[in-house]
């Protein structure tokens, strides 16, 4: 018997299909959909609150995207076997999710909203952030919240090539470029991913490709809208207009106008400040406290017009900047005297001091989610955001927006770093912002390529990084390069774009607008890649390539191969034989199966003394090649002293000394070091060795024959044994 009350659409997409369903699960939520794509599935439901809070002047909306374990049909880790708090991916999610659809949420319902995706079926093939993107999307618009949606999303990849439509793990690991690109059925509204130093071109082609799918799948959710969505809920009618607002406005605009262009954030804030002050006493006996509010959003909507007015018609910024003029720009490195590698990056009023520090294997971090096997990365950049960044007080925290802008710088760099085989080093940077009035996401990355520079890491270029914005009014528009913390705040469009002189490598876009076209983005990456250009050479003056070496502070790697069957052989009987080396030397040693061998010293030494006791083990005795050894054995005939790990060989009583011997002790003692030669490999195997003290460099005894007497020959000799 089939359920009229669940209902289903379906996009293709490649070569599966998207189903989005709604009426089985979760039915006492404002809007619950159930979205499948391939063997991943995502179950997105969303609520409001009962009642709205008038104080609110921004969309209380919550996303909080969630992945459980026995979607893969695994068990967490750590000690209390469940789900804790969201891992650093499952918050990535939660801003994709929320960055596109925030904007289509009326600030007038002032109602809590909550959004909670979550992965119930992982197939471990189809990635579940863009099945969530799209349930959430669906479970809004189908709902009775107000929505101005719905919003479609992709995943796109540049492979072979050839575009890719919600590509598989696999793919993504092969191509140059994976994005993920949200709009509604008018356009494009946010574009986020990582590439390796792709084109502008191909970027934008990427862009192209997903524009055709985000129709369908909004009108796919629309259709399903039409057979099983809510009547939507009243958006409360806006209060009556501030009978004022003409009146202040005459007053102030030239006093707010004039504030706006003072140089410098706090300056240009204090002016502002003060004039409304001004207003509010001439004002005070005229206004109440709804007036209050009203005036504020007045003042707001002054400096929304007279800062677009000058840009697009004068093309002057607030700073006195023209709309593609950077700002000053100084690089400094080696800031820290013991960290491994630091930079401080200044721009204008934005500074981030980057500090890079050069770990072991052993400090790599553990990743346990539902993608597939627990892996390690070897690169963090953590992003740090302090109260006094912006002169404010505050708690110390790291928020979403730490982790994001962490996680966007990251895949900045992620795409110059060199090989492990080639550094085996596990690296982590620390971006400290100091200032911030524009990107500090950027100042971060640019930040961080001189800080690994610094260090030492062969990074096989620079990255710069630079935010773009945008003010349009029906067909002008002006594309503004290093955007400052207001111009992002009153323009249409925030994007930013990190890479190398040779192309892009990390890429994130919000626009606020509808039917910003191809022309627009075209010519902001143009301008986005020379300011990219500008900023890289002033960097190339500081530093344009890595340090000849690390720092002293730093742990020494070294790393060798050998023969996976002698893997055994270093490692020992229970471990023996390489604790016994790293008690020695001092080094930390790590073998991989495949043979290759790590070796971790607190300095140099202690590395080549691991190293060397290493090749000792798997390197066969060569004849004639100097060694130094121990003395393990005294016997009467001469002494077995160990040249390498387990290998002994003889050094004949004949071979200690210039002249007669007459006692092995005489010359020897047990434990004693000694440099010997091999001078013979026998048939079975066995070594003979001289000491190099007594013996000269051709092997050859020190004492001269004819210091001894010569033998009889005969029966003089025959008659000597007699006798």
């Amino acid at each position: 018997m089939t359920d009229n009350t669940i209902q289903q659409v379906s996009i293709p997409i490649g070569d599966k299909e998207i189903v989005i369903e709604t009426g089985r699960m979760a039915k006492q939520a404002n809007g619950a959909v159930y979205a499948r794509y391939g063997d991943t599935a995502v179950l997105a439901t969303v609520c409001c609150s009962d009642s709205a809070n008038e104080d609110l002047d921004y969309v209380p909306l919550q996303v909080e995207y969630n992945e459980k374990f026995y979607a893969a049909g695994k068990i967490p880790g750590g000690f209390l076997r469940r789900e804790g708090r969201p891992k650093d991916s499952e918050i990535l999610v939660s801003r994709l999710i929320d960055r596109p659809m925030r904007p289509l949420f009326s600030k007038e319902f002032k109602r809590d909203i909550q959004v909670i995706p979550t992965t119930v079926s992982a197939d471990m093939i189809n990635p579940p952030d863009v099945v969530a993107m799209v349930a959430a999307s669906a479970a809004v618009t189908i709902s009775d919240i107000p929505f101005e949606g719905p919003t479609g999303s992709v995943r796109v990849c540049h492979l072979d090539g050839a575009y890719v439509v919600n590509p598989t793990f696999d793919q993504m690991a092969a191509s140059d470029l994976d994005i993920i690109v949200s709009g509604t059925v008018d356009g494009i509204t946010m574009v986020e991913g990582g590439a390796r130093e792709v084109s502008e071109e191909t970027l934008l082609g990427a862009i192209d490709a997903a524009e055709k799918t985000i129709r369908e799948i909004c009108r796919a959710i629309i259709e399903l809208r039409n057979v099983a969505g809510k009547e939507k809920l009243p958006i409360p009618e806006a209060k009556n207009g501030f009978p004022l607002k003409e009146e202040i406005w005459n007053v102030a605009y030239s006093k707010i106008e004039e504030a706006c262009f003072v140089k410098g954030k706090h300056n240009r804030s204090a002016a502002i400040e003060a004039v409304i002050e001004e207003i509010r006493e001439t004002y005070a006996d005229r206004i109440d406290e709804q007036d209050a509010k009203s005036l504020s959003a007045l003042f707001e909507e002054m400096e929304y017009t007279i800062v677009r007015k000058s840009i697009l018609e004068r093309g002057i910024r607030t700073d006195g900047r023209k709309v593609d003029e950077i700002r000053p720009i100084t690089c400094e490195i080696d800031v820290l005297p013991r960290a491994h590698g630091s930079a401080l990056f200044t721009r204008g009023e934005t500074q981030a001091l980057a500090v890079s520090t050069l770990g072991t294997v052993s400090d790599e971090k553990l990743i346990d989610d539902i993608e597939g096997e627990k892996r390690y990365e070897s690169f963090m950049l953590h992003y740090n955001f302090p109260p006094f960044s912006v002169g404010e007080t505050g708690r110390l925290s790291t928020g979403r927006r730490e982790i994001g802008h962490g996680h966007l710088a990251q895949r900045a760099i992620e795409a110059v770093l060199p090989d492990s085989d080639r550094f085996p080093y596990t690296l982590r940077v620390v971006s400290e912002v100091l200032e911030s009035n524009g990107s500090s996401s950027m100042a971060t990355v640019c930040g961080s390529s001189l800080s690994l520079f610094n260090a030492g890491v062969p990074i096989k270029k620079p990255v710069a990084g630079i935010a773009m914005g945008l003010i349009s009014e029906g067909d002008s528009f002006a594309v503004l390069s290093d955007i400052l913390g207001e111009e992002d705040h009153l323009g249409d469009m925030d994007f930013k774009v990190a890479g190398t002189a040779d192309g892009i490598t990390a890429f994130q876009m919000d626009i606020k607008v509808s039917g910003v076209s191809r022309e627009i983005m075209s010519r902001a990456l143009d301008q986005a890649k020379r300011g990219r250009l500008h900023i890289l050479e002033i960097m190339g003056r500081t530093m344009s390539t890595p340090a000849e070496e690390i720092s002293r502070f730093a742990p020494k790697i070294t790393t060798m191969s050998v023969d996976e069957d002698k893997i055994g052989l270093i490692i020992g009987p229970g471990g023996k034989t390489i604790k016994g080396i790293s008690e020695k030397s001092g080094a930390t040693i790590n073998i991989d199966d495949d043979g290759r061998v790590l070796v971790y010293g607190k300095d140099t030494s202690s590395a080549e003394a691991a190293i060397a006791m290493i090749k000792g083990l798997v390197e066969e005795p060569e004849v004639g090649r100097i060694y130094e050894g121990t003395v393990k054995r005294i016997m009467d005939f001469g002494a077995f002293v160990e040249i390498l790990p387990g290998k002994e060989g003889l050094v004949h009583i004949s071979r200690l000394a210039r002249n007669r011997v007459e006692k092995v002790t005489d010359v020897l003692s047990e434990g004693q070091e000694i440099p010997v030669k091999i001078i013979e490999v026998d048939r079975m195997g066995r070594l003979n060795l001289s000491y190099i003290d007594a013996i000269d460099p051709d092997g050859e005894s020190r004492r001269r024959p004819e210091s001894r007497p010569p033998r009889p020959d005969g029966p003089e000799r025959r008659d000597r044994r007699r006798r």
